[in-house]
């Protein structure tokens, strides 16, 4: 097994996203996901309603700069489909920790979904592993939840990947849809017929009209434009979101160039 490991290494060379050689991830790389969660939508503009409702609570496992970008961009955009072991674990605890704040019942784990040019570019999409990895963590805290991909991004929407806070929002605005799928999930009426929760006909726990509750799950918070756009859409379809989870949260502008002159 050795042997074959170090043939594998000479024909398809391995190394950290900070550079490091020989390594999936180094220790160092790891250590900056390994501490606790912190909430961050107060940095993100664009979850602020501006009905007087808070903004939607949103829990980060790490600030998206240094080494935390380096992997998360090399994660999505470089193949480096090896990485999941480390950022699902990072976001396991985070929703295990996180868990505590949340009401009872059960809940639907919900990831963002990706425009159809970046899974095709992807060839997968990378948060829906993230949504089983939180759905995994809320469950070892003693939550009910699974994940389940009732969001989906149809037509020609680009990427958010270099847009700013207002054309983050035009670019949503009109993008992010329920599947049909979870049109029926989510309806109260559909519900009704089936008796229960959805996945569970007959369910016991919850009148068959309560809104199904739903935590989303995202790779970056950045203005909080594709988390406003999801809750939008989620709540205009029946269902109560009660919050989101995300790898990592830009600084605000302010901390991120403070930063900056302090490296």
């Amino acid at each position: 097994m050795n042997a074959l490991r170090e043939l594998s290494r000479l024909l398809l060379p391995v190394a950290c996203p900070c550079g490091l050689p020989d390594v999936p991830w180094c220790a160092a790389c790891a250590a900056v996901l390994a501490g606790p969660p912190v909430r961050v939508e107060d940095a993100a503009p664009r979850l602020d309603r501006l009905d007087g409702v808070a903004p939607l609570p949103v829990w980060a496992q790490a600030r998206y700069a240094g080494p935390v970008r380096d992997v998360v961009v090399h994660w999505k955009d470089r193949g480096r489909a090896d990485l999941d072991g480390l950022l699902g674990r990072a976001i396991r605890r985070t929703a295990a920790a996180s868990a505590a704040a949340l009401p009872g019942g059960r809940l639907l784990v919900v990831p963002v979904p990706s425009s159809g040019a970046a899974r095709r570019s992807r060839g997968r999409e990378p948060v829906r592993v993230l949504a089983r990895e939180v759905a995994a963590g809320l469950r070892s805290a003693g939550a009910d939840a699974r994940p389940v991909a009732l969001l989906h991004r149809p037509g020609r929407a680009r990427d958010q990947v270099g847009l700013g806070t207002r054309a983050r929002g035009r670019n949503l605005a009109a993008a992010v849809r329920v599947t049909r799928r979870g049109r029926g999930l989510l309806d109260p009426a559909s519900r009704a017929v089936r008796g229960g929760v959805p996945g569970r006909p007959g369910a016991p726990g919850r009148a068959s009209g309560a809104p199904v509750q739903c935590l989303l799950v995202d790779d970056v918070l950045t203005t909080g434009a594709t988390l406003a756009a999801a809750e939008r859409v989620l709540e205009q379809a029946g269902a109560a979101v009660l919050g989101a989870i995300v790898l990592a949260a830009t600084p605000p502008p302010g901390r991120a160039s403070r930063e900056g002159r302090t490296r």
